[in-house]
């Protein structure tokens, strides 16, 4: 395909803290996500302009989840409500127009936020956990 808008979405899975991979696109609303590499300068004194090389890619991402669901194994809250006691890498996959990202991360916190107007919705922020460079496949 060519170009495409952001409409085609079919996966978006994180493993709950047992393993267990999720489906949590129903209640993802947006997301946003890199694949940033370090970069050092290079730049002798003999130069005008600078000299810079490529270190190591990452992976980050932060999921906005759009509301609060509990059900049970299918819900983001119940797949992300042991982000404060649990230090466990999850898989998380993406897919678009049949392109996959899938990574190891580790979420850093699960931000609740209870609007005045009575929505209540959740941020995750993500990073990548195991070394792998991101690769789209």
């Amino acid at each position: 395909m060519a170009k495409e808008s952001g409409l085609g979405w079919t996966t978006c899975s994180i493993d709950d803290s047992a393993g267990t991979l999720r489906a949590i696109i129903n209640d993802v609303n947006s997301l946003s996500f890199s694949t940033p590499r370090g970069v050092q300068d290079w730049t002798g004194i003999d130069k005008l302009a600078n000299e810079r090389g490529l270190l190591l890619a990452d992976f980050q991402a932060t999921l906005n989840i759009v509301a609060f669901n509990d059900a049970a194994s299918t819900g983001a809250h119940t797949v992300l409500k042991t982000v404060p006691s649990s230090s466990v890498a999850r898989s998380f996959n993406l897919a678009v127009s049949g392109q996959t990202l899938n990574n190891e991360v580790i979420a850093s916190d699960y931000q609740l936020q209870r609007a005045n107007s009575g929505e209540f919705t959740s941020t995750v922020p993500l990073a990548l956990a195991d070394g792998a460079v991101p690769t789209w496949s």
